[in-house]
């Protein structure tokens, strides 16, 4: 497995390795002795799992301590162009994002730490999103921001997503104030 630093070090891209024959594939998707060993220590409680068709954004989402969220997400079908953005004031990454595709094809994973808001757009009918969390849902501490915030700029890479009312009403980044 290959474990990379993005541009928040705290956000960690996963390569699996792959094992490919004529009869399918194999891979780990999780081995927590490799994961401790490069910085991921979380135990993980919640699965969740979701279908969207393409165009579908989900975010940005985050749950407000002491309930805060980390995910290990991953695509099982279909693509997604996945974002984390750094909320914890203080950080030296505080306000900047991160992202990378995910795709049934890479296998590529994405552990998103607590303090960042998190969200993904679907490239894809019919993908199914994964993702492992470190804490139980708790729907009192949910927060969002704006997926297209001016000033976190993000770029998504499709035009006119099919978004929740909840997501189109999301706080502007400005008006945002972290509870991390």
């Amino acid at each position: 497995m290959k474990i990379i630093k993005t541009n928040i070090p705290v956000v960690l891209l996963i390569e699996p390795k792959v094992f490919a024959d004529d009869r399918g594939y194999f891979f780990e998707s999780y081995n927590r002795k490799e994961f401790v060993e490069h910085g991921i220590p979380e135990i993980f409680i919640q699965d969740n799992e979701s279908k969207s068709q393409k165009g579908v954004l989900r975010g940005l989402h985050f749950q407000k301590p002491p309930y805060a969220q980390g995910k290990l997400v991953r695509v099982i079908k279909g693509a997604v162009i996945d974002v984390a953005v750094d909320i914890r004031k203080g950080s030296e990454s505080y306000g900047q994002w991160t992202s990378a595709e995910l795709s049934e094809e890479n296998k590529k994973m994405l552990w998103v730490p607590p303090g960042m808001a998190h969200g993904f757009v679907t490239l894809e009918d019919e993908t199914i999103f994964s993702y492992k969390c470190t804490e139980l849902y708790n729907k009192n501490s949910e927060g969002s921001i704006r997926w297209d915030d001016p000033d976190l700029n993000i770029n998504w890479g499709v035009e006119n997503p099919v978004l929740s009312e909840k997501d189109k009403q999301a706080p502007l980044f400005r008006d945002f104030v972290s509870p991390f």
